[in-house]
């Protein structure tokens, strides 16, 4: 009787080869963008029907309150889903999810309201960028970029999707209770797939790391990575102040633009309809776009996504239609997807894998710090001027941040 020894097969990296995880991911990272999805028609006009919130500010306290709690959740993801792994923190953000919803139906006050959305930015934070590290993991640095366009387009794909039925709903049945159960249902569902289905990929990422031919550079400390990521780098500095850019002015499309869409007498089923275009374009666009940097480069996409939207924030103002505004929501989604999945694939590209989730953990701090930024510039502006005011600097600083992008990126990949 001949027997055998139980040799550990090393992972295999690629989407060929993982598909079936890779497939779980998208749909687990399509319950994660409805968790958020649910809130960007429905909650900027909650805040002035049911409590009775006129100032842009104080409305806009949740996106702060989200905006910090997810950066900062994003930066310890990068250290923690190397220390514990992946799927824990995975699990972990689902858990915090599920008082979300509860939580913004039965609030008394607004401050209720912004308390659950520090939750939802915990919860965002720890899953977005688990599940987007999972992908990198498993795909291997052939296609990156196709990766992370499949997560990021299943994420906003399903913000779309969400914006729009909650919308709808609202405009039937008024924005309580009825549009959040359906998160009740989404972090049920997300929290189950994530603790049965899902599986470890630290033991990729440590592959990748073994096969890396630059194994000197594969030791790093945070406080290194964090400078060099944030500042010493000119082509990872530029690409975190675009992210940060980038979630500026989508604060603005979810704090402030429903309330001057309402302003301008559109009913809060049509204000649904151009909350839903604009991430739905995003998401449609992110499966074509982040394949397309794979070949064309990272910096022209970014470059040109920057300036597309600053283009189309600055429509809003110009626009006096419904079909004017539906035009510039799809340029700025169209926009969005030429940047976001190509700033993600190219910090992966300039970091080394031991190091690698930690830099993009420092990367989304600063683009969710966007969110807080944007609220407050937004929201000063808008009272301090008038909401027009407020969309015209998003524009005007959306634009700056191309041509930062344009001078100071590179694309040669280092470690």
């Amino acid at each position: 009787m001949n027997r055998t020894t139980d040799v550990p097969v090393p992972p295999i990296l690629g989407l060929r080869a993982n598909w079936r995880q890779f497939t779980l991911l998208v749909v687990v990272n399509a319950f994660v963008g409805a968790m958020v999805g649910m809130e960007r028609t429905v909650l900027p006009l909650l805040a002035k029907e049911d409590f009775g919130i006129a100032s842009a500010s104080a409305t806009l306290a949740f996106l702060v309150a989200f905006g910090v709690t997810k950066a900062f959740a994003n930066l310890a993801a990068g250290q923690l889903v190397d220390r514990y792994g992946r799927k824990r923190v995975l699990v972990a953000g689902w858990v915090v999810a599920l008082p979300v919803a509860p939580i913004i139906i039965w609030a008394p006050s607004w401050a209720w309201v912004v308390g659950a959305n520090v939750l939802l930015g915990l919860n965002q934070g720890l899953t977005w960028s688990t599940t987007v590290n999972m992908k990198i993991d498993l795909a291997g640095p052939a296609r990156r970029g196709f990766a992370l366009g499949l997560n990021e387009a299943a994420g906003y794909g399903a913000v779309a999707i969400a914006a729009a039925v909650t919308g709808a709903i609202a405009a039937s049945h008024g924005p309580r209770p009825w549009p959040f159960v359906l998160g009740i249902g989404i972090s049920i569902i997300g929290l189950a797939l994530s603790a049965v289905l899902v599986r470890d990929t630290h033991g990729h990422a440590r592959e990748e790391a073994r096969l890396h031919h630059d194994v000197d550079v594969g030791t790093r400390s945070f406080r290194d990575t964090f400078t060099k990521t944030s500042f010493r780098d000119p082509s990872l500095s530029a690409i975190c102040q675009a992210g940060l850019v980038n979630n500026l002015n989508d604060a603005l499309v979810w704090g402030l633009v429903p309330l001057f869409l309402a302003a301008q007498g559109l009913s809060i089923g049509r204000i649904g309809v151009i909350a839903a275009l604009y991430p739905g374009s995003w998401g449609l666009a992110q499966l074509g776009t982040g394949a397309w940097s794979d070949h064309v480069g990272r910096k022209p996409l970014i470059v040109a996504g920057l300036w597309l939207q600053a283009l189309a924030i600055a429509g809003l103002v110009i626009f006096d239609s419904f079909a004017g505004w539906a035009l510039c929501a799809l340029g700025m989604g169209l926009g969005t997807a030429l940047v976001y999945p190509t700033l993600i694939a190219a910090i992966s590209d300039r970091a080394h894998p031991a190091w690698r989730a930690s830099a993009v953990g420092v990367y989304r701090l600063w683009r969710d710090l966007g969110y807080a930024i944007g609220g407050i510039i937004v929201g000063v502006i808008a009272d301090a001027i008038d909401e027009q005011a407020a969309i015209l600097v998003v524009a005007a600083l959306t634009a700056a941040s191309g041509v930062v992008v344009a001078r100071r990126m590179h694309e040669d990949v280092s470690s």
